[in-house]
């Protein structure tokens, strides 16, 4: 993964961005992968500038493509970019990658994490899943979780504790499974907690979690970024039908088998 170029664009160009680079993503695996690569814009004396998330979907196995990121427009007297660099890069498995909406899955569902919630150590971020498809989907219980290190391998001694009540008290996903059925156009939410507390032993980092809604469900590995201290626990709480979720734009149904 590398910097190829670093452009700056003037109000005449008609280019909604202020800066944009040009990026080459190779994929050194074997398999097909999905990238996500956050780039830093940073000024001659090395502020941070913006920082900009760039999707690259589907680069196959010993291929390299270009991308392009752009920095929006700034306002007042931002300083002048002079370089960017590459900070962070994640990949999951194209035919794992995580959706919120667009076409249906062939599993019928789309699953994403959100952004989450950070307060005094104690990190709560949200499992959703969206029926896209054309028939009810059926939860019961917790999502079924695999944490996966920054080389995609297994993380070993963390406990995964059905209920988040043993994480913090007053948060969602403290009761117990109850069955949801799920209509097409309908969504379901569980919740990821843990604490962000050091003490003896090695900090546990993992930035992926490969999430099965249910035995047997095709995976979908999603990046919350556990920053899960020497704490050795994660709590999950059940599938909850999301009533608060709007079925919409975007989202475009495909048959699916019988559950």
């Amino acid at each position: 993964m590398k910097v190829t170029g670093l452009y700056a664009w003037g109000d005449d160009s008609g280019c909604e961005a202020d800066f944009s680079a040009d990026l080459a993503v190779t994929n050194s695996g074997t398999k097909k992968a999905t990238y996500t690569v956050t780039v830093g814009f940073f000024s001659a004396s090395g502020s941070i500038v913006d920082h900009v998330e760039q999707t690259v979907a589907s680069v196959g196995p010993g291929r390299t493509v270009k991308a392009t990121v752009g920095m929006g427009a700034s306002f007042g007297d931002a300083p002048e970019v002079s370089h960017v660099k590459v900070e962070k890069v994640r990949s999951v498995p194209a035919d794992e990658t995580p959706s919120a909406s667009g076409p249906c899955p062939a599993s019928g569902v789309h699953v994403y994490a959100d952004e989450g919630d950070a307060a005094m150590g104690l990190r709560v971020v949200g499992l959703h899943l969206v029926n896209c498809g054309t028939r009810p989907y059926r939860l019961d219980g917790y999502p079924e979780l695999e944490l996966l290190d920054e080389d995609h391998d297994p993380v070993d001694g963390v406990r995964i504790l059905h209920g988040t009540d043993r994480i913090s008290t007053g948060i969602a996903g403290a009761g117990g499974p109850q069955p949801v059925v799920l209509r097409p156009g309908e969504a379901a939410e569980a919740t990821l907690a843990w604490r962000n507390t050091t003490g003896f032993g090695d900090p546990v980092h993992a930035p992926y979690v490969r999430v099965a809604a249910r035995p047997g469900a095709r995976p979908v590995t999603v990046m919350p970024e556990l920053d899960l201290g020497t704490t050795g626990k994660l709590g999950v709480g059940p599938w909850e039908k999301d009533e608060t979720f709007r079925s919409g734009a975007g989202v475009t149904p495909r048959p699916t088998a019988a559950p």
